[in-house]
């Protein structure tokens, strides 16, 4: 006690002692890895692309998927594509307003006033401002949009400005391919050759002695064979920053005693299931996962149900059933006899604030219920008149193509309130019903295949591991954390453990995925660190549901990789070389006499007719350009010098040689490749060829 007292007495001390440790210890760690506020999320050719900026248009983009997907959340797939789309788009801007603004290219005032207001707008302004009684683009829509603009929600003018960016955006590339499209030009003498190329025909014999017909016995590689090898042919295997991993992985499963309390508690829901006045609401409040609310035939529901379901009371409810580590309970709340199949004409009603309404709606909920109240009344009077009255009236887009006419379609593919007004109403007879869209006026035409269903409701509750449980599990993986000091102790822990130890044979700075890992970005950014070297072991990384430990088995550095790197990548390739000069200097020895090569090297003579310039492929052996380019560089009757090709080593004769006449016109010839090039260029090969020549660095690892 006097201890105690002690240290009340002196608190104010004791806060101030404690508040500047914890200051001390706070700054020295900010100062030893630096701001990360300082650090840029990337830079190309110079321009910084600021963490803020970068978040910012981050933001903007997953608010809009989240308003196409109509959902509250993403998953954390779906955000990390966003990263990548969101850096991509950023990237792409900066390159391209550079050679923009370097080659004078801009969208003037006038021309966005033509592609919003003009008389052949933007594609996207036809596609957005359809009339729904003709089906076509209306411009009084969009002057009408504009002039409403300021009283339009703050929504719906972020959208509109984003439009306007594509557009402009939109504009800039098409103008930009033009000017690449147009700089193409293929001169006479090309031509002739391109059109020799692929009408000049070769008729040829050869004899083609395989690689794989040679024992390894036969030859000796160098490390000379190597080298040359590696130098020829180093730039092709140029790569990016990499790590190799190896890691173990530890899932928290729930213990017996965690099963015990969740069957305790799953028995304790399903009592007040029991009772419930509401168990829909009581279902959607005690459930963890969703589950389907429609009307369900015998075979769509879980087999542990599905016969009792249809084969009790209303108001049944089963017992706990355990399964995939859960708790499912199910509660009977109707059965009936309904068609899978209905038939209904409809007039949409829309209101303003209704789901999908069109921008130039703008009666009230209160008006459309009046006006879909009158249509009724019109038509159930006369019932010829709903054709009529649909085209006229309906807010739906497809009215021009069916006049209201939905056809045929399945119990449930239909908003609830839809659905059920149809099922409810006999087939020739008139509704209304409400639904998110507005206000539907609803001619029933029929109805077919009628089967028992019921509707349920359903409480699915997960059996979640307790912290004693995942505190074991911790430790299990903390000691390989703590005691593996190298490759191989960690290998030997993880098969005394009973652990499957896997590979990642290779990984990058954007690797979002590991086999066998849910969300493991965290190990990907431990592993890029600077501190992080050849033979580290990891700490405990914590992966929602289960745990990991890694240790980094390779580097590899940007650029050309190393022979030693390399050499297993390039060993076959370099044994083929050498079996090639081994093979062709047997075959040069007989002068280019295919009969008596082919009797050494143990193969057939073979011909080949109708052979161009541009055929890759020789029958049965693969692409072999240095065998083709040759034939068409010799004379007929000739007989080629052993050619060391990619699967064997082949002496070549020439037949015939058949040359291609001239045209009296290449018009029609060149503009297959111009057509072509201009294809190219749409699907945006320059800006490919633009950033790859183009310095751009990607600090997002430090962030994300």
């Amino acid at each position: 006690m006097a201890a105690i007292g002690s240290i009340r007495k002196h608190s104010t001390l004791l806060v101030i002692v404690i508040g500047g440790a914890l200051v001390a210890f706070i700054l020295g760690d900010f100062l030893k890895k630096g701001n990360r506020r300082d650090v840029n999320a990337g830079k190309v050719d110079g321009v910084e692309i600021t963490i803020m900026g970068f978040n910012k248009k981050l933001d903007e983009n997953i608010q809009s998927t989240k308003q196409q997907q109509r959902t509250k959340s993403l998953s954390t797939n779906e955000t990390f594509r966003l990263r990548e789309q969101t850096w991509e788009q950023i990237v792409k801007k900066i390159l391209m307003d550079k050679q923009y603004k370097d080659l004078g290219i801009t969208v003037t005032t006038d021309e966005m006033f033509n592609l919003i207001q003009g008389p052949n707008p933007h594609p996207l302004i036809k596609q957005y401002f359809v009339n729904p009684k003709t089906g076509h683009y209306d411009r009084n829509l969009v002057i009408q949009f504009l002039q409403n603009y300021n009283r339009l929600p703050e929504t719906a003018r972020q959208q509109w400005v984003k439009l306007e960016n594509y557009i402009m955006a939109d504009q800039l590339q098409a103008k930009y391919n033009a000017l690449v499209s147009q700089g193409y030009y293929v001169p006479k003498e090309l031509v002739q050759k391109l059109y020799e190329a692929q009408n000049t025909r070769a008729g040829i014999e050869y004899v083609a002695a395989r690689y794989s017909d040679v024992p390894s016995g036969k030859i000796t590689v160098t490390d000379a064979d190597y080298q040359n090898y590696y130098d020829a042919h180093k730039n092709e295997f140029k790569q990016k920053s990499g790590r190799a991993i190896e890691y173990v992985s530890f899932n928290v499963l729930p213990s017996k005693t965690d099963i015990a309390k969740a069957r305790k508690e799953a028995i304790a829901t399903r009592a007040d299931f029991v009772v419930t006045d509401n168990p829909e609401q009581f279902a959607h409040a005690n459930t963890d996962h969703p589950y389907d609310t429609a009307w369900l035939k015998k075979g769509r529901l879980p087999a542990s149900v599905d016969s009792l379901m249809f084969h009790s009371k209303v108001g049944t409810v089963s017992a706990p059933i355990m399964g995939n580590n859960t708790f499912m309970m199910v509660r009977l709340l109707n059965i009936a006899t309904r068609p899978d199949s209905m038939r209904a004409s409809h007039i949409l009603i829309a209101y303003k604030g209704a789901l999908r309404a069109e921008p130039g709606v703008t009666r009230t909920k209160e008006e459309a219920k009046k006006l879909a109240d009158s249509l009724y009344a019109v038509v159930k009077r006369n019932p010829s008149k709903f054709k009529k009255l649909a085209d006229e009236y309906s807010n739906d887009g497809s009215v021009t193509a069916n006049h209201g006419n939905l056809g045929w379609f399945t119990d449930g593919s239909m908003v609830s309130g839809f659905t059920e007004a149809v099922v409810k109403t006999k087939t020739g007879h008139f509704t209304v019903a409400e639904s998110p869209f507005g206000f539907h006026v609803i001619k029933v035409t029929g109805k077919k295949d009628f089967n028992r269903k019921v509707k349920v409701a359903m409480i699915i509750q997960d059996i979640i591991a307790s912290n004693a449980t995942y505190q074991n599990v911790f430790a299990k993986a903390s000691k390989i954390a703590s005691e593996a000091r190298d490759q191989k102790t960690f290998e030997t822990m993880a098969r005394e453990n009973h652990l499957q130890l896997r590979v990642m044979p290779r990984m990058y700075e954007s690797t979002y995925t590991i086999p066998g890992l849910e969300n493991a970005r965290s190990i990907v950014r431990w592993a890029f660190k600077s501190s992080t070297d050849v033979g580290v072991v990891s700490n405990v990384f914590d992966l929602e549901g289960q745990y990991a430990v890694a240790i980094i088995t390779k580097k590899y550095e940007a650029g050309i990789p190393s022979l030693e790197e390399v050499k297993d990548q390039i060993k076959p390739f370099v044994i083929n070389k050498v079996k090639g000069r081994y093979l062709a200097k047997k075959m040069k020895a007989f002068n280019g006499n295919l009969d008596k090569i082919a009797s050494v090297v143990n193969a057939k003579k073979q011909s080949m007719n109708n052979l161009t310039f541009n055929t890759r492929n020789i029958v049965g052996f693969g692409m072999e350009d240095k065998v083709i380019g040759t034939v068409f560089g010799m004379k007929a009757g000739s007989t080629s010098q052993p050619l060391v090709g990619n699967a064997a080593t082949f002496v070549v004769k020439l037949d015939a040689l058949n040359k291609a006449g001239k045209l009296p016109d290449y018009n029609a010839f060149v503009s297959s490749y111009v057509n072509a090039f201009k294809q190219r260029v749409q699907q945006g090969y320059p800006y490919v060829a633009i950033k790859d020549a183009s310095d751009i660095v990607d600090n997002r690892i430090t962030f994300y």
